[in-house]
């Protein structure tokens, strides 16, 4: 690779990319009509077209649109007449795609020197779409055509153009990072990386990370400028026709920049869409042959780089590029990577060191072995009985490196194309053959579980990076919700214990207290598990999340979703699925669960909660890595061994791949599913759906880089964030009486810095009018909350002009105090939460008025906001002021559950008001949002969970807001202070398989038929993993229909 040049150089002209790009743009910059002096030809266009793209016009009303205004301009106005000549123009500014023809078949491309070949080399298939009439003519299978049939058939060919079977779009990855520095709004952070980030120790971006020191210190002329670029790959498949029965796949691979900041690399607007491959099937391991030219043209970034102009430096230089790491969900991990991510061994972090047991009976294999994770002389690697009826004295599993996968491929061969074709052999006189064809082995190959080396390793850094492909904390959050929701509540067909779960017990020998009895024929009773709730438990789980309400922007209506008449839950999304597992799950298990089992979902609850922290400190992940394999050893000897599913057995590495790569918010699929969703709604012809998406795409694409500077209108750039300091709803005029008045008043003098010295004037001032005898704090405490504001406004007037003067105009002000006359307000947004007074909760499916704010002492005061003032110092400051009714959190109105769950009961309030002395306000800046979730089984009391503001990163250098999308961007949750240590502290190591109190069930054995599955055959019988497409497909958990993530 040859090493750019260095930053500090002389002012250089734009090359000839730039200048051919700057000189476009003066081009259009001819006014709109004669005399126009706020719009041009260019500006005009985009300004209407970004309203429709922001408001998600159709195509026919922004045309409707464009016709009225025509009538509405002068005659020589140069708006275009339709929607059509609107977007050429706007893609003139784009940078445009190649089509290249594919095998209908996935075996290879019509690319480079096989651009002008007819058929596909490997199965003969045809280049060309069939037509209607050569589709019926096919069908007859005549068996003879003569020499005039043929040439017949060839001239009417000929005579109409011809069609690609299947298009592949190619989106050209070089123009799209030079525009990057070409832009003076993007071109800075480029740097940002390098040059804006702070270096603590801890872990907030990709570059804090161990992978991309590590990178560095390995390729150093390549980390040598900063503004060499790291990409990011991401792919999954959507089905276009939505909910429509037709079957559809189409797969973008998606590109983003990690030089940006945290509030840009991961959004919409720094995508960059590289490929498009087109349907119906998915291209499975076969996407290696779509991957052809952006592997390529990475290379050559890589190799030769690029000659770039930089508008911040006003430089050239040659830029590289690398691509760190893929990031996809489970099934399209082994379709990059080449790994079998089914079967036997379909951990590829374990790789040929997977755990794995066949469950006869069950027809799949369950992944447990987790004691292989756990300290060599940790007690669990010796008991039996709790586990799979054997000791445990293997290691866990090296992490396995870039030359360790070249060394296992070697002789991998692989010949790309469906297993099973129909393969033309176009000779005269014979008819079509059915060829079956599979991957090729060499001579004296062993079966392995790659299914190929992937085409990533022609990179020539691929097998130096630490982390190639990332696991998916998304999905394997979802997957592992799911097992828990379906066995706890016991579903039909999603539940983990079953009738042959429970003969596999048998069969392996272990938890005989569970196995079942036959009780008669075709009769089995199986005894109830630890897990096991009752009818009665089930119900209370179920009405604890039923009347959870959240606050607005922290999750969807998940009421929505529990049916409580049938004991289920159905319609969960990804997210739904996240806010359960790290919030709400424990909170609603408290109570309905046996203590040890409680214990183990809580604390896997905290795990969570940890790794998906926007912060990680190196030190905290090591300690989860040990500890997430002592939690999963404890839901080993609870749970049965089908419930250990391969995505459950993955969380064991997400501690591992977080201290590698850094916070997981850079390579989870959210961001990717939102923007596949984006895609998806740029299909407006669904007979042309890839087309359909490039266009779409390149629209948007020169949308986005020109609305940067449209700073006149709101765009995706310029848009306030969702939750930006503002009031909102109506305003009331109201006058203050006395005692609200002056408890409202010294609030806000008591948090100004400005009024200490005054303060201990006065507090000095007591202690002289008391006599010595009778002063106590609490005396002098009461008296200075009663007095001090009369007593600083006469203070300040008996003052001599002079000392006045020496006051600041802010607090002559304060002194003298506000104006009687306040504005009552119902809503208010600060510090990125909305915050909604109780009266305006109450019928809101949302609650938004619960209120914390941390005190002198740290210490925590939790209450529900009941009015929101703004002081008036007579048009001099304002001040938005919180009233609420506060718990009593040193009394009686607050305790901590066994479980470590903050409670409060408002039934104990302290400062309401009734005193001169209470303090019922706080500064609406000092407030953070908590809501309150209610449980019957503790009357009065409510559970206190706290959030995180939206929009907001913490940088290491204060926090700063990030872009806020338009799609659903929800709060951050705060860990629980509870560890895996605190939750099994008094828990007996010899937990009971069984519940005395909860009755088993009896089961009908006749359904089950001996199934002879074998190893091979697996792959087909177990689907481990489930996925909700671009979040877009109901996941249902029900008895008739299956889950999806």
């Amino acid at each position: 690779m040859e090493e750019g040049p260095s930053i500090q150089q002389p002012a250089q002209e734009p090359n000839k990319d730039a200048h051919r790009f700057y000189k476009l743009l003066e081009d259009a910059e001819q006014p709109l009509y004669k005399g126009c002096k706020n719009f041009s030809k260019l500006s005009a266009i985009l300004h209407l077209y970004h309203l429709t793209c922001v408001s998600g016009w159709s195509n026919k009303s922004f045309t409707m649109l464009l016709q009225i205004l025509q009538d509405l301009l002068p005659l020589d106005a140069k708006l275009p007449k339709d929607n059509y000549e609107a977007k050429k123009i706007i893609k003139d500014l784009g940078l445009g795609y190649e089509k290249i023809h594919a095998c209908p078949n996935d075996c290879m491309l019509f690319w480079k020197e096989n651009a002008l070949d007819e058929a596909c080399s490997v199965c003969g298939a045809s280049r060309w779409k069939k037509s209607k009439g050569e589709e019926s003519e096919n069908e007859k299978g005549e068996d003879e055509e003569s020499e005039d049939e043929v040439q017949d058939d060839t001239d009417a060919l000929s005579k109409r153009k011809k069609k690609g079977a299947k298009i592949l779009r190619w989106f050209p990855l070089k123009p799209r990072l030079q525009r990057l520095f070409m832009s003076s709004k993007t071109a800075a952070y480029m740097k940002w990386h390098a040059e804006g980030r702070t270096e603590d120790g801890l872990m907030r971006h990709p570059a804090d990370s161990q992978a991309w020191k590590m990178f560095n210190s390995q390729h150093v002329e390549f980390s040598f400028d900063p503004r060499n670029v790291r990409l990011g790959l991401s792919s999954d498949g959507f089905n276009p026709y939505g909910h429509m029965s037709t079957a559809h796949s189409t797969w973008p691979v998606i590109l983003f920049s990690y030089n940006f900041p945290p509030w840009m690399c991961m959004k919409r607007s720094s995508f960059m869409l590289s490929l498009v491959i087109p349907g119906p099937f998915s291209p499975g391991n076969d996407i290696d042959v779509y991957l052809q030219p952006l592997i390529e043209e990475l290379k050559e970034l890589w190799d030769i780089g690029v000659e770039t102009y930089d508008v911040s430096t006003k430089s050239i230089f040659q830029m590289h590029a690398t691509l760190m790491w893929t990031i996809n969900d489970f099934p399209a991990y082994g379709d990059l990577s080449g790994w079998n991510t089914k079967g036997a061994l379909a951990c590829p972090s374990c790789n040929y060191n997977t755990h794995s047991r066949w469950l006869k009976n069950g027809g799949k294999y369950c992944f447990m072995g987790h004691r292989r994770f756990l300290g060599n002389d940790h007690r669990f690697r010796k008991e039996r009985a709790s586990f799979d009826g054997s000791q445990e004295m293997r290691p866990a599993p090296s992490m396995l490196l870039g030359n360790d996968i070249i060394m296992q491929t070697e002789g991998v061969n692989c010949c790309f194309g469906k297993a099973r074709k129909e393969v033309k052999t176009n000779k005269k006189g014979k008819k079509n053959k059915k060829v079956k064809r599979k991957r090729k082995r060499g001579d004296g190959e062993e079966r392995s579980t790659w299914k190929k080396r992937s085409i990533f390793f022609t990179l020539p850094y691929w097998e130096d990076h630490m982390l190639r492909h990332n696991l998916d904390v998304m999905h394997i959050e979802k997957n592992m919700t799911d097992n828990i929701i379906g066995t706890l509540l016991n579903l039909n067909r999603k539940t983990k214990d079953n009738l042959k779960a429970r003969l596999d017990l048998e069969l392996m020998g272990i938890r005989r207290e569970l196995h079942p009895q036959k009780t008669g024929n075709d009769k089995s009773y199986l005894p109830p598990a630890c897990f096991t709730m009752t009818p009665r438990e089930k119900d209370s789980f179920l009405r604890v999340l039923q009347d959870i309400r959240v606050p607005d922007g922290y999750a969807s209506n998940i009421s929505r979703c529990i049916q409580l008449n049938q004991r289920k839950i159905i319609g969960l999304k990804s997210h739904d699925n996240h806010i359960l597992m790290q919030q709400l799950l424990p909170i609603a298990i408290r109570g309905s669960l046996p203590k040890n089992v409680c214990s183990a979902l809580i604390d896997l609850s905290c795990f969570f909660k940890e790794i998906c922290s926007k912060v990680l400190n190196v030190e905290d992940l090591e300690h989860l890595e040990k500890k997430i394999a002592v939690t999963l050893c404890q839901l080993e000897k609870i749970f049965p061994p089908s419930f250990f599913t391969v995505m459950v057995h993955l969380v064991t590495h997400l501690a591992t791949e977080a201290k590698i790569a850094g916070p997981v918010h850079y390579r989870w699929m959210y961001p990717i599913e939102r923007y596949l969703a984006r895609l998806k709604s740029h299909v407006r012809n669904k007979a042309h759906i890839e087309g359909s998406i490039a266009e779409g795409y390149l629209a948007e694409e020169c949308l986005t880089f020109c609305s940067r500077y449209l700073e006149s209108v709101e765009t995706v750039f310029n848009r306030p964030i969702r939750n930006s300091e503002h009031s909102t709803g109506a305003v009331l005029n109201i006058t203050l009486d006395r005692k609200s008045w002056i408890q409202a008043h010294r609030n806000v003098l008591f948090n100004c810095d400005e009024v200490i010295p005054f303060r201990k004037v006065h507090q000095d001032y007591i202690k002289a009018q008391i006599q010595p005898r009778r002063i106590t704090n609490d005396l002098i405490h009461k008296i200075h909350m009663e007095t001090f504001c009369d007593w600083l406004r006469e203070y300040v007037l008996e003052m001599t002009v002079a000392e006045r003067d020496k006051l600041s105009h802010k607090m002559r002000w304060l002194a003298q105090g506000p104006n009687t006359e306040a504005r009552r307000l119902k809503r208010y947004i600060t510090n990125g939460f909305m915050f909604r007074i109780k009266g305006c909760d109450e019928n809101k499916t949302t609650q938004n008025s619960g209120v914390s704010v941390v005190t002198e002492g740290d210490t925590n005061y939790y209450g529900v906001l009941t009015d929101i003032i703004e002081l008036n110092d007579f048009d001099n400051f304002r001040y938005i002021l919180f009233k609420c009714d506060w718990a009593n959190v040193s009394g009686k109105g607050y305790k901590i559950d066994k479980y470590g769950f903050p409670l409060v009961n408002f039934s104990h309030l302290i400062h309401v008001g009734k005193k001169l002395s209470d303090e019922p306000f706080i500064i609406a800046s000092q407030a953070s949002q908590v809501f309150y979730v209610e449980d019957e089984r503790h009357k009065d009391w409510v559970v206190v969970v706290k959030t995180k503001a939206r929009d907001i990163y913490d940088v290491g250098i204060g926090v700063l807001y990030e872009e806020d999308d338009e799609e659903d961007n929800y709060c951050e949750n705060i860990p629980y202070n509870i560890t895996i240590d605190d939750a099994y502290d008094d828990v007996n190591d010899n937990l009971n398989c069984t519940r005395a109190d909860v009755e088993g069930i009896t089961v009908d054995t006749s359904p089950i038929v001996e199934e002879n599955f074998t190893d091979d055959e697996s792959n087909d019988v177990e689907e481990n993993f489930t996925d909700d497409e671009s979040d877009d497909v109901e996941e249902n958990f029900s008895d008739d229909e299956s889950s999806d993530n």
